[in-house]
């Protein structure tokens, strides 16, 4: 049986006022919640994927500031059985005015959101006062928000 690392790099960027940003996608039919970001890729370091996933995904231009996270357990992919997953996290800024539309694919409508394999992906703030890692889907996730309430930088 083969094994392997699944190096994975999140940005967790906050707003005082609007929250924290997350991502909603909906992956192989289900919805999950998730901090923005993404798979690394060979010739990468964390801090150039993480600007990269963010352009992908957002269109944001980032600025990577300092380390929040490296996983610290066992996880095994929820997507990729014999993967396991490390996750890194840094605390982001926008290097300009957040202008795209925040849109939670929950609202969209019409066949192509009905496809079971039709994977989405809008992006949306959690508000402080509702922000909880109950909100977030991943366990790594989940020990991240844990970690941001007890640091109270919300």
């Amino acid at each position: 049986m083969n094994f392997s690392f699944n190096v994975r790099v999140y940005g967790v960027l906050m707003d005082e006022e609007k929250g924290i940003l997350v991502s909603d996608e909906l992956i192989r039919g289900k919805n999950y919640t998730k901090f923005p970001g993404g798979g690394m890729e060979y010739g990468e370091g964390t801090r150039d994927c993480l600007k990269r996933e963010f352009m992908e995904e957002t269109k944001i231009e980032i600025e990577v500031k300092e380390h929040l996270y490296t996983t610290d357990f066992f996880q095994e992919s929820a997507f990729r059985p014999n993967d396991q997953i490390v996750s890194v996290y840094y605390f982001v800024q926008p290097k300009h005015e957040l202008i795209f539309p925040l849109v939670h694919y929950d609202n969209l409508t019409g066949e192509e959101a009905k496809k079971p394999h039709a994977d989405m992906e809008a992006f949306r703030f959690i508000p402080p006062h509702l922000f909880s890692p109950d909100k977030l889907s991943f366990p790594i996730d989940k020990v991240v928000a844990k970690l941001l309430l007890s640091q109270h930088v919300l």
